[in-house]
């Protein structure tokens, strides 16, 4: 089954049994306070993190880097931004999880390609190619 039609099926029905679980709990009132205050406090902080990664990438352009690790944050910043916006408990942590810049490096670290040993390595040679030439009288130059 498609991955994306398993999750359009599945976000809500998960989203609605939390809903029912923890507004049995806490009561519907505050229930739809939390759902309103994780939605602000989330757009606010992905607003925050979307600046810090902006500056980010403008320095390692600056200082002649690729800032790979940087667009790869600023699309998951505006995903988890797009999650936070959804009203759920589910998507609200998976949001979180996203804009925590600790958290998305452990699950984007891989893209980190601009330190500085991978730049002075690639530096360090001269692509050519040469022809062995056998010192011979038939082949005067």
């Amino acid at each position: 089954m498609n991955t994306l039609l398993l999750s359009i099926i599945l976000v809500p029905i998960i989203e609605i049994y939390l809903f029912i679980k923890i507004g049995s709990q806490i009561g519907a009132f505050k229930t739809i306070f939390l759902i309103f205050l994780t939605a602000v406090v989330g757009v606010y902080y992905a607003k925050h993190e979307g600046l810090n990664t902006i500056r980010s990438g403008l320095t390692n352009m600056v200082k002649n880097q690729i800032p790979a690790y940087e667009l790869v944050s600023g699309a998951a910043i505006a995903f988890a931004a797009i999650l936070l916006i959804i009203p759920g408990f589910a998507t609200d942590i998976l949001g979180f999880l996203l804009i925590f810049p600790v958290t998305r490096k452990l699950l984007f670290g891989r893209f980190r390609m601009n330190n500085k040993k991978n730049q002075t390595e690639k530096n360090n040679f001269i692509e050519g190619e040469f022809e062995d030439i056998e010192d011979d009288n038939d082949r005067k130059i």
